[in-house]
């Protein structure tokens, strides 16, 4: 290549690079939007505060639990508020409560509970006697003559008893009856609380002859007082008499001293009650009568019937 030549590329070299420099002065980078910026900013700010402010609406309306969160799985971002169904806790089963231990059953009437005692305490009392039997009879502490559970039975009978020279202390007496053996019963006497004594058996001291009308033949416990104080009871006296009717008798009445009563009729057994002021040496007298009214039995002509005291 000639001289000429190499003079021609030279200029032409220093002549681009005189044009390069000039273009790096010339094209700079334009400066930053910085407003554009800053406004992009604050509406993006507020889209976000919209958002949020509408979600928590949301939230508040919503019951509790109807939302669960999401999250929490490995590499996945924040976590996330998901709406799901509300979901009840399950219903625990109804517990029912024990069952209370089955007690007797009731007179047939209510006026068969005297004194104010209720029935309730009557049947108390005779939980406590037949539990007193079973822990002081020789027989029951051998297993034999078991009275059985108080739900086999049916009070007939309640009454204030008074207290005398054999057996200190008022208290009270029960009585129940129970259809296997027929004309079965129990006289409880309960004192301070307590069963302190059971007379128990079936009540079959009459004979054939008897009648339709049978006392009980150891209800005189009933309407005696000891014979320790014989002529000098405590008066006035709570006094009861009890015994069997056959399903003919209608009426029986009873009079005993200055006092006199209607008894009633209940399941098979007759129940009177009265109080007396006055010291008496005959027992009661008893009468019955059928639906006609008729009399069929009178203890005064019954020969199986103690007519005076001891």
């Amino acid at each position: 290549m000639s001289g000429t030549g190499n003079q021609e590329s030279f200029g032409f070299e220093e002549r681009m690079r005189e044009l390069l420099a000039e273009d790096a002065y010339a094209i700079r980078p334009s400066p930053a939007p910085y407003p554009a910026i800053r406004r992009r900013g604050l509406a993006e700010r507020r889209r976000r505060a919209a958002v949020t402010g509408a979600a928590l609406a949301t939230l508040a309306a919503v019951p509790v639990g109807a939302y669960a969160v999401a999250g929490g799985n490995g590499g996945r971002g924040a976590d996330t508020a998901a709406p799901r169904p509300s979901v009840s806790a399950p219903r625990s089963p109804a517990v029912t409560p024990s069952a209370a231990p089955a007690g007797p059953a009731r007179p047939a009437t209510d006026g068969q509970l005297f004194d104010g005692i209720t029935f309730a305490q009557a049947a108390n009392g005779l939980q406590k006697c037949i539990d007193w039997n079973r822990q002081n009879m020789p027989s029951a502490l051998a297993g034999e003559d078991d009275l059985g559970k108080a739900a086999d039975y049916r009070i007939i009978l309640a009454i204030k008893s008074t207290g005398d020279s054999n057996a200190p202390g008022d208290g009270m007496y029960v009585v129940a009856t129970k259809e296997r053996p027929a004309g079965y019963r129990v006289i409880c006497n309960v004192r301070d609380g307590e069963g302190s004594g059971i007379n128990s058996g079936s009540n079959g001291g009459g004979s054939p002859e008897a009648g339709p009308v049978v006392a009980d033949i150891n209800g005189g416990k009933l309407y005696q007082q000891s014979f320790l104080d014989k002529g000098n009871w405590k008066l006035p006296f709570r006094w009861g008499v009890i015994g069997t009717v056959e399903p003919s008798v209608a009426k029986v009445t009873v009079s005993y001293g200055d006092s006199s009563a209607t008894a009633t009729l209940d399941h098979g057994w007759f129940v009177a009650a009265g109080i007396l002021n006055q010291q008496v040496t005959r027992a009661p007298h008893i009468k019955g009568y059928d639906a006609a009214g008729k009399l069929v039995y009178d203890s005064d002509t019954d020969s199986t019937y103690e007519r005076t005291l001891p």
